[in-house]
């Protein structure tokens, strides 16, 4: 036994000491981002939504370009202009067979 080094017991203990630290760590950031991470950032102040928005005449587009996964219903979420709407300015419009780049009405 005169021959072995003090390392050889330390490394495992270092490991270990490691194992815990690491998961002090990983659990503690779970606990304060949602504490005050962005979920609760994105509590403290209201969001303007598309309906307030439009409410408020800062959303006079007229007409809206189609991008790739864009469905008439998520861009009458995106813009606040209703669904019914969207369909009655567009009779032609085939959800189903919409195509990037096409451009559709969104008011008169």
């Amino acid at each position: 036994m005169a021959g072995r080094s003090p390392a050889r017991f330390l490394a495992p203990l270092a490991l270990v000491a490691f194992a815990v630290a690491l998961f002090v760590i990983v659990t503690g950031a779970n606990d304060t981002e949602t504490e005050s991470g962005p979920n609760r950032a994105s509590e403290a102040r209201p969001e303007s939504t598309p309906q307030d928005q439009a409410k408020s005449g800062r959303t006079g587009r007229r007409r809206d370009t189609i991008k790739p996964g864009d469905t008439p219903s998520s861009i009458a979420e995106k813009t606040g202009v209703p669904l019914a709407d969207i369909l009655r300015l567009n009779p032609d419009l085939d959800p189903q067979a919409l195509s990037p780049g096409q451009k559709i009405k969104l008011r008169q």
